[in-house]
């Protein structure tokens, strides 16, 4: 990776002076991030870096103080605690993080995703336009799931965007996006959504042995029709084959919200024998998942590796330790980039990846209005990445 970052010279003048505001539920992420950042601008050489436009560019740290405390009855309000007064401002929120509590009229109450993205507002609001620019990092999209109308009902993730834009926003970076086609809501301003495949591949092949990177011994899987682009871009990249599965499911009823998935249909060549890759956006409950990780085993299938940028594991781990005991499943890869419980971080059959770097890499480009069209398509790192582990040269 040294050698990504001397390519990664950064010579333009900054768009203002880096600052980082982590949400409470991101502040662990963030500081992984804040740490690469302070790391290579130390390193940096840069003829400019004395001039005025270079102001503030080495820091101790680029995270500023802010905090959102709450009244008793449960409300809150934003404030930030030092000048963002032309700064590149980012924001960092987990929506996902479950793990926080705060107190309403005496009762413990733990933080939902609107919680979350209602924090992310007010400190917004507090920013009150005086930043140069405020770009939202914020990994697990809120309201993702809730994309598209298919009858009389709300659509929260495109509302969000707008509201998100209409208070000063310019930019929105989030990862693997459950339809990227919501960025139509805000067609005028930047969306970027960012897959981490590389990130992927480099879990896996650092943590299990014996692999044979082709198409005789190894297949992609897209668990579902919708996640087809994820599995064809992995299996395209790595020169892989590729399968799906498709739901078929009960239409007659709903069950918390869903209709009930009746079978799993795969379509696709043999893959007796081969080891399995199953890629999606997410784990749920896993249910999916697993059911398809079964249905590979009933198929002669040889290891299992499931790969979700979000383990929510909503119904928690039980179910996966068995599968794991039972040998339906070899290992389950998922980022850092929502909360993760201690419990799953313990787990033999976990790998996690981190991907504070990579957010890194992304902040300090575009703080230098940098393209970052190579860190959205990972191709040339990831056939590195292969020829090193093909050729027996692959040591971190």
């Amino acid at each position: 990776m040294a050698k990504r970052e001397e390519k990664r010279n950064l010579e333009t003048i900054p768009v203002g002076s880096l600052g980082i505001i982590p949400l409470e539920g991101c502040r662990t992420l963030c500081e992984k991030v804040d740490y690469y950042l302070v790391k290579w601008r130390t390193e940096r050489e840069s003829e400019h870096k004395d001039s005025l436009a270079f102001a503030g560019y080495q820091r101790d740290s680029y995270i500023l103080g802010a905090k959102v405390p709450r009244f008793g009855s449960g409300e809150a309000k934003g404030i930030i605690l030092e000048s963002v007064r032309g700064t590149d401002l980012y924001l960092l929120v987990d929506v996902a993080n479950y793990s926080l509590t705060y107190s309403l009229c005496g009762h413990e109450n733990h933080m939902s995703p609107d919680d979350h993205y209602q924090n992310l507002k007010r400190i917004i609001a507090a920013v009150g336009g005086k930043a140069r620019r405020i770009t939202v990092i914020m990994p697990f999209l809120y309201e993702s799931r809730q994309h598209k109308r298919t009858s009389r009902e709300s659509l929260d993730c495109a509302l969000a965007l707008q509201e998100m834009v209409s208070m000063g926003v310019d930019n929105i970076i989030t990862f693997d996006a459950h339809d990227p086609r919501v960025q139509n809501a805000i067609p005028l301003h930047g969306f970027e959504t960012v897959q981490p495949t590389y990130q992927f591949i480099k879990g896996i092949l650092q943590n299990v042995d014996e692999l044979e990177l082709d198409s005789d011994h190894m297949m992609v899987i897209s668990p579902d029709e919708g996640g087809m682009s994820r599995a064809i871009y992995m299996a395209n990249v790595i020169g892989l084959d590729m399968g799906m599965f498709y739901k078929r499911r009960d239409y007659t009823q709903v069950v918390n919200g869903r209709n009930p998935i009746v079978a799993h249909e795969f379509l696709g060549t043999s893959v007796e024998g081969k080891d399995m890759i199953i890629i999606d956006d997410m784990i749920s409950s896993g249910e999916s998942a697993l059911e398809v990780a079964a249905e590979l085993k009933k198929r002669k299938a040889n290891r299992v590796f499931i790969c979700a940028t979000f383990g929510l594991f909503t119904n928690g781990l039980k179910r996966f330790d068995q599968a794991f005991a039972d040998g339906l499943i070899d290992r389950v890869l998922t980022t850092n980039l929502i909360y993760q419980t201690p419990d799953l971080l313990s787990r033999e059959w976990y790998i996690n990846c981190d991907m504070s770097k990579y957010i890194a890499y992304i902040i300090d480009t575009l703080n230098h209005d940098a393209s970052i069209s190579d860190l959205l398509n990972p191709n040339e790192r990831i056939q590195s990445i292969v020829a090193r582990y093909k050729s027996g040269d692959f040591d971190d």
